[in-house]
């Protein structure tokens, strides 16, 4: 998923909008921490939806998950998400961005399954992506004021020196893979390789993904990632609450 690609280069954007002062005019910046196209195109759509009232502009940057190309783990896929958006924050700490976005890929063994640790038989590996985003809590309070968004017991904001900023994240749904899939992902291929070799694609994690094969694109991956970015940014929307 997310975290599959080894993400080279520097830069990438989704606007010629330019990047923004935090707390000036003009469209807030969101620093997604990949170069893939569909990552910030969902997180950017994200960010769209949650507050439809507010300019956004999106850009990538390559950083490093501190995690396997491959997360095996729920722990691990969430920790290279929250290590992708503390890195594009540390890369690029806040003169032209308001908020970071990591975003990672990853599979898991379904514990639930009585027949997990039989040699008799396969088990199908469990597929999702985590998604987590940093900001300024007291920022977007007033982003999410402006976009008529959830704003109660907003006097108890704590201190702004105590919780300079926020960070929300958010789970992707989760699907189970191919028995051939996961076959090859246990060998050591990262998903999106296992995924072209058995549907004949070629990168597909920049286009529909995993999940749009699987779903004849009823889901695509732009569409999957930008329903947990929303989920993620449910802390921001409601600046007044603690999570």
């Amino acid at each position: 998923m997310s975290s599959q690609e080894p993400e080279k280069g520097n830069k990438n954007t989704t606007s010629n909008d330019g990047s923004s002062q935090p707390n000036h005019p003009g469209p807030k910046t969101i620093l997604v921490a990949s170069l893939n196209p569909v990552k910030i195109a969902a997180a950017l759509h994200g960010f769209q939806e949650m507050f439809p009232n507010t300019a956004f502009t999106a850009r990538g940057i390559a950083v490093p998950s501190g995690v396997p190309d491959q997360p095996f783990t729920d722990q691990e896929t969430l920790l290279g998400a929250r290590n992708r958006a503390l890195n594009a924050r540390a890369a690029e700490p806040g003169t032209a961005v308001d908020f970071w976005v990591g975003i990672e890929g990853g599979v898991c063994e379904d514990l639930s399954d009585p027949d997990l640790n039989r040699d008799q038989k396969e088990s199908a590996l469990q597929s999702f992506a985590w998604v987590v985003i940093i900001g300024d809590r007291h920022e977007f309070s007033s982003i999410s004021t402006l976009d008529g968004s959830s704003t109660s017991n907003s006097e108890q904001l704590p201190n702004k020196n105590e919780y300079d900023m926020i960070e929300g994240k958010a789970r992707t749904l989760m699907y189970y893979l191919p028995l051939e899939t996961s076959r090859l992902v246990r060998g050591g291929m990262e998903l999106g390789h296992a995924e072209d070799q058995i549907w004949g694609q070629t990168n597909s994690k920049q286009k529909n993904g995993s999940i749009g094969l699987l779903t004849g694109d009823v889901v695509d991956r732009k569409g999957y990632i930008q329903q947990a970015v929303v989920g993620a940014l449910i802390p921001f929307r409601n600046p007044g609450l603690r999570f």
